[in-house]
C-alpha cells in the first residue's frame, strides 16, 4: 500500500488530471473501487494523503459499500489525514461531517463560473485562483455546509460548491480533474441523461468549445488544489 490513496466509484470518473500530476511529481499511488468493496480490510492508518473520486451514485442511496467508505472517511478525519473529495467525493466528506445531500430539483453541467466565499478570511486553499473561474460540472445533489467549516464558492446554480473543514480537507462540488478526453467521453457516452434546454445545463457545442484552452485553464486551478494537498501530506 502507498502513502497516496485515491477512492473512485465508477470507470466514469477516474483521477484523469489528478493522476497526471501525482504522476509528473514521482509520487506513487493506489486506486481503490470502493463501490467494488476494495475498502475492506484495507489499513486506513497508512495513508498519509487521500482523494474521493466522482461517481454517478448518490450518497443517500442505500448501499452497503457507501457505509463502508463513509466509515473510512470518518476514520480519516479522525486522524487528520489531508482530504480532497470531487463531486461525490465532496458529498462523501459533507456527509462524514454531519451535513445533509439532496438533489437540487435539476442538474447542474458544464463550465460554470465559482465565485470566492472566502473574502472575510481568505483560504490557503484558494490562494491560486481569481475571485472567480470556471470549474466543469455535472450533479444534480448537492451538499450543505458542515457545522465548523469554511464556505468557500458558489455558483449561480449551486449555492455551496466548496468548503475547507480544519486545515487539511478540502471538498469541492466540480471536477477539476477533467481532462480534454475525459469531457468528450462524457459527453459521447452520456450526454443524453442530459437536457440542454435547461438553463443550468450547457449544449454540447458549449461545452467543447475552446476544450483545450478551457481545460488548460482548470488543470491550473486543479494543480494549486492537489499541490497544497501533497504539501499537507507532506508529500510534494
Amino acid at each position: 500500500m502507498t502513502d497516496i490513496l485515491i477512492l473512485t466509484h465508477s470507470e466514469y470518473c477516474p483521477p484523469a488530471y489528478l493522476a497526471d500530476v501525482l504522476d509528473a511529481a514521482g509520487c506513487a499511488y493506489q486506486v481503490l473501487r470502493a463501490d467494488h468493496g476494495e475498502l475492506n480490510g484495507i489499513d486506513l492508518d497508512r495513508p498519509k494523503a487521500v482523494a474521493i473520486m466522482g461517481g454517478p451514485m448518490s450518497v443517500n442511496d442505500p448501499l452497503p459499500w457507501l457505509d463502508t467508505e463513509l466509515a473510512a472517511i470518518a476514520h480519516l478525519l479522525k486522524r487528520e489525514v489531508p482530504m480532497i473529495g470531487h463531486c461525490l467525493g465532496g458529498q462523501l466528506l459533507a456527509k462524514a461531517l454531519g451535513a445533509p445531500i439532496a438533489p437540487m430539483g435539476y442538474t447542474e453541467s458544464g463550465w460554470q463560473i465559482m465565485t470566492r466565499c472566502d473574502q472575510v478570511q481568505p483560504s490557503p486553499w484558494l490562494e491560486h485562483v481569481p475571485d472567480q473561474f470556471a470549474i466543469f460540472q455535472w450533479h444534480g445533489d448537492t451538499f450543505a455546509v458542515p457545522e465548523g467549516a469554511q464556505p468557500l464558492l458558489s455558483s449561480p446554480w449551486c449555492a455551496n460548491q466548496g468548503f475547507s473543514w480544519g486545515d487539511k480537507v478540502l471538498a469541492l462540488q466540480g471536477h477539476p480533474e477533467m481532462t480534454e478526453a475525459l469531457v468528450r467521453e462524457w459527453l459521447t457516452d452520456w450526454y443524453h441523461l442530459l437536457d440542454e434546454t435547461q438553463p443550468s445545463q450547457q449544449s454540447q457545442e458549449v461545452m467543447l468549445e475552446q476544450l483545450p484552452r478551457r481545460v488548460a485553464e482548470l488543470n491550473q486551478v486543479a494543480a494549486g488544489f492537489y499541490r497544497r494537498w501533497l504539501g499537507l501530506a507532506g508529500l510534494n
